[in-house]
């Protein structure tokens, strides 16, 4: 199935053919790396990061090595894009030396200006709006958990995000309509989604015959078989008063065991780092039920799915 991708730019640019063979490029990446060691020979990426991460860094250095490519890590130090110089100068100076660019930023409008100036492929690692990347390795995840007899059928599958609306929560769901699964976005009043982004997906939904159910009613969830919650505190957000506020209104939408036996549910996500006592408990995230570090590593091979697929 060809994927043909120029970009890897936000959930809602692909459709659910080309998801659907990069979830089946990702396992088999996974499964047989070696039949890709030399998919990125001799290729160099540049790696942006605005902010700082464990996961996204270290799966995209690791994974582009076992591609037999070479990254090179742009961080902090160079400031925010579009202040030391313009994005379109970053983009066609980068697309001089590299042959992909990743970009972990701020803002869409970076992403979106990296890729327009930029003659090389850009990856979106993560911005205030999307995280594909994310999306792609959670959906990776539940291929493999929902697989019966070699069969996987994601469209059977009832996933349900909550806390905060968020990039997390805005790529699970849109990803969610497109593939056809059932998803439930429980978030407090005052953290919704975005307008935008529920027409969008209400649209997609439509379109694939998922069905969608918007709520700020914990109570209102129904049956799940897979629960997904993010940090209630975004990074950069940690101001004392503020957090004391937002935990206390955020209390009643914590992920415990008590809501996993109300949902029915058996499987638990986070995309990490998790706030435990927070957003979920320390002996649900440390469950077997919680399958967190799967999510983790597949981040890389999911990665490393869109990577050769913009290069073969």
């Amino acid at each position: 199935m060809s994927i043909q991708l120029k970009n890897f730019l936000a959930d809602d640019e692909l459709n659910k053919n080309q998801l659907l063979a990069l979830i089946e490029l990702a396992i088999n990446i996974k499964n047989n790396p070696a039949d890709y060691s030399q998919v990125l020979a001799g290729k160099s990426v540049a790696m942006i990061f605005e902010k700082p991460s464990l996961r996204t860094h270290v799966s995209f250095d690791m994974g582009i090595n076992k591609l037999g490519g070479h990254a090179l890590y742009l961080g902090q130090q160079n400031g925010k894009l579009g202040e030391r110089e313009r994005v379109s100068d970053y983009a066609k100076n980068l697309s001089r030396f590299s042959d992909a660019i990743v970009a972990r930023v701020f803002s869409h409008d970076s992403i979106q200006g990296l890729a327009e100036h930029a003659s090389v492929p850009v990856i979106n690692a993560l911005c205030d709006i999307y995280h594909p990347c994310q999306a792609l390795a959670d959906f990776v995840t539940l291929t493999e958990l929902f697989t019966k007899d070699k069969v996987a059928d994601l469209s059977k599958v009832k996933l349900a995000y909550i806390g905060d609306g968020n990039n997390v929560s805005n790529s699970l769901m849109i990803m969610a309509a497109i593939l056809g699964v059932d998803f439930t976005l429980v978030t407090p009043v005052g953290y919704e989604a975005e307008t935008s982004i529920i027409e969008k997906t209400q649209a997609l939904a439509k379109a694939s015959g998922a069905k969608l159910n918007i709520t700020s009613d914990i109570n209102n969830i129904g049956v799940q078989d897979v629960i997904y919650t993010d940090t209630w505190i975004s990074m950069g957000d940690e101001d004392a008063s503020k957090k004391a506020a937002v935990l206390a209104h955020f209390a009643p939408y914590q992920v415990n065991h008590a809501l996993m036996e109300n949902t029915e549910a058996s499987v638990v996500m986070h995309c990490q780092p998790a706030h435990l006592e927070e957003e979920i408990t320390t002996e649900l995230f440390d469950s077997d039920m919680a399958v967190v570090f799967q999510q983790a590593e597949n981040r890389m091979w999911a990665q490393n799915a869109v990577l050769v697929s913009l290069f073969t």
